[in-house]
């Protein structure tokens, strides 16, 4: 009888790609709601932006330095091969969005949105986000780098192929999580709410060590002086 093949020694990466942008884009000064984009660099995000369910293809967003927006809602939006720089936002609401060969680079988010979210090929680097919020959501390619998280919400989220550089985070939820190929080694966090959930995901020692604790107190195992 045939064995079970080798364990890999290494967790599989992410397969992401960088947006196919055109050479020219044309200029709109906002995202509205429904709206259909192709081709475009959004300049204007400020205030209270409603962008539930547009479509974003081949396009970039480029928040003005030192520009913040309130409240930016893409509820339900879809957008493929965006770039998304600077943005500096009180609430990103980004619930059932589909996003695909997205990169969102450096600004501030305090809430980050995403519940059931679908995220395939998604790159977010330097960027501080206080409270990343993924419930039941699918991510799939999707590399972290030089983040900051406060909390990250990942309670009945899906992740394949997902890894975090260079990242810290207070504490991660991951009740329900199910995950695969699943890369924390790059991300310092202080706690994750149910160890026992991180089964398919990858650790340095060091971390290991860090949260022995809470890895026997799921096993059941007492520690004492």
């Amino acid at each position: 009888m045939a064995g079970r093949p080798p364990a890999s020694s290494r967790p599989r990466a992410p397969r992401v790609s960088a947006p196919d942008l055109p050479d020219h884009l044309d200029e709109v000064p906002a995202l509205r709601s429904r709206a259909d984009l192709l081709g475009v660099v959004v300049t204007g995000v400020s205030g209270e932006v409603d962008a539930a369910h547009c479509r974003l293809i081949e396009s970039r967003v480029a928040a003005a330095s030192g520009a913040a927006a309130g409240h930016v809602d893409v509820t339900g939006a879809t957008f493929v091969d965006v770039a998304v720089d600077g943005l500096r936002a009180m609430a990103l609401v980004a619930r059932d969005a589909s996003w695909r060969n997205v990169t969102v680079g450096g600004g501030r988010v305090a809430t980050l949105d995403g519940q059931r979210a679908r995220w395939d090929s998604v790159v977010v680097r330097d960027v501080h986000i206080d409270y990343l919020s993924l419930p039941s959501a699918e991510l799939t390619d999707v590399l972290f780098v030089d983040c900051t998280f406060g909390t990250v919400d990942l309670p009945e989220a899906r992740l394949a192929r997902v890894a975090f550089e260079g990242c810290r985070a207070d504490e991660v939820d991951t009740r329900g999580l199910r995950c695969d190929d699943l890369d924390l080694r790059g991300l310092e966090a202080l706690a994750f709410t149910d160890v026992r959930a991180l089964t398919g995901a990858w650790l340095q020692p060091r971390q290991a060590e860090l949260h022995a604790a809470a890895f026997a107190q799921a096993l059941g195992i007492r520690i004492c002086a």
